[in-house]
């Protein structure tokens, strides 16, 4: 993009002050600053109104498959799933563009140490259940969501371990896609002079990310129908799960999704529901207090279905969200950003990021399998440096699962 480009599509828009540090910029910082607007879509800061309250449907709780049921179907559905596998069906995305900063770790954060005795990062413990399933089944396609600010270290990372004897080939690391961060007044930010503040795009926008990266061709080109998505910090996960995926499959739905009973009411996890009789996620803090609190008969909460983020997705349907776009959604944050020629960091919210939610994919999937696991073998997030879901309780869970760190 040229200057003059720039100058006319940020006149268009009313957010002229991107260029207003340009003159004092050297050659290459301009070029960057160019570079950072081009990535600009202003529609996203335009067509947005944080304000406005969300109406919700009718609700209704989910049956899920429990863990009884898969327990005496097993066999069926693991045969299922790894006849998927087998035939190249089936492909993992790792969301993995976060830093370790909440745990005083300022690198990515699947790079964190998890062991006590020894080096063992959460990268590798995930990648111990992935070979796992590929040595029982066949080898499949991982796709390694990264962030601009994370990518090259967790490029080098993989290298310096040999991708942990996973096939080279077979893993694809690609940068999430970015939207702008404005003030209040919609506004967008500068980082920095020569930089437009850009933050990931949320979640949801692990797929356009992947297509946008042109990793398509090999999606489509591998006749891959099932992507299991999951999030880099859980340290249980369980990675292209075969009875999971032959579940899924057996049912008939587009989409799948492991999850676990909420350990109480109040338990900060999204519940799987039915909204308008379409599967939907209602974060914690949007369950009506009513609803978040309700048990049946034997007392147990009548939506207790806690979502993990790991889930299956049709790639069909998947393509058709590409084409209708998901909805981006505002969140109040805390913005670095330039302000009277100095680059401050507040400490309170000062304007909106904007994200997409993978919450929004679900929905557009039509149908949903809710499929139980056990939160002991399967879940332990890792948000915290100490206390709740943090290194302490993950790293006590591990031990309990045979794990030695």
């Amino acid at each position: 993009m040229e200057y003059c480009d720039a100058q006319r599509l940020l006149e268009e828009h009313g957010q002229e002050q991107l260029l207003q540090y340009y003159d004092e910029l050297d050659e290459a910082e301009k070029k960057q600053l160019l570079a950072d607007i081009a990535k600009i879509n202003f529609n996203i800061v335009e067509s947005k109104s944080p304000h406005e309250t969300k109406i919700r449907g009718h609700i209704c709780p989910v049956e899920a498959v429990s863990m009884d049921v898969i327990a005496k179907r097993r066999d069926e559905f693991y045969e299922a799933g790894k006849k998927a596998i087998v035939e190249g069906k089936v492909a993992a995305v790792l969301l993995a563009g976060g830093q370790g900063s909440r745990l005083g770790f300022h690198k990515p954060k699947g790079m964190y140490n998890m062991g006590l005795t020894k080096n063992l990062s959460i990268f590798e413990l995930q990648f111990r259940n992935i070979l796992k399933v590929a040595h029982e089944t066949a080898y499949f396609h991982i796709f390694i969501m990264t962030s601009r600010q994370n990518h090259d270290e967790t490029v080098e990372y993989f290298r310096s371990v040999n991708f942990f004897g996973y096939p080279e080939e077979k893993i694809h690391f690609y940068i999430q896609d970015v939207s702008p961060a404005c003030g209040y007044d919609y506004k967008v930010f500068l980082d920095t002079k020569c930089h437009v503040a850009l933050s990931p795009n949320g979640n949801g926008g692990w797929y356009s990310s992947l297509i946008r990266n042109g990793l398509g061709d090999v999606v489509h080109g591998n006749g891959i129908e099932w992507i299991n998505v999951y999030a880099v910090d859980n340290v249980l996960q369980k990675i292209c799960d075969p009875v999971f995926i032959g579940a899924t499959i057996l049912k008939g739905v587009k989409c799948g999704a492991k999850v676990v009973k909420k350990a109480y009411a109040g338990e900060k996890v999204g519940v799987l529901c039915l909204e308008n009789d379409k599967p939907a996620i209602i974060e914690y803090y949007e369950m009506p207090e009513n609803l978040k609190s309700l048990t049946d008969e034997n007392g147990e909460l009548v939506y207790r279905w806690g979502v993990i983020l790991n889930y299956l997705f049709d790639v069909e349907i998947l393509d058709d969200t590409i084409r209708a776009r998901l909805p981006y959604h505002a969140a109040e944050k805390a913005i670095a950003h330039m302000e009277n020629g100095e680059r401050v960091t507040p400490s309170k919210p000062c304007g909106y990021k904007f994200e997409t939610l993978v919450v929004d994919m679900v929905k557009r999937m039509g149908s949903c399998l809710a499929y139980e696991v056990d939160r002991e073998k399967e879940f332990a997030p890792v948000k915290n440096a100490t206390g709740l879901d943090s290194v302490e309780s993950a790293r006590e869970l591990l031990i309990k699962n045979g794990v030695e760190l």
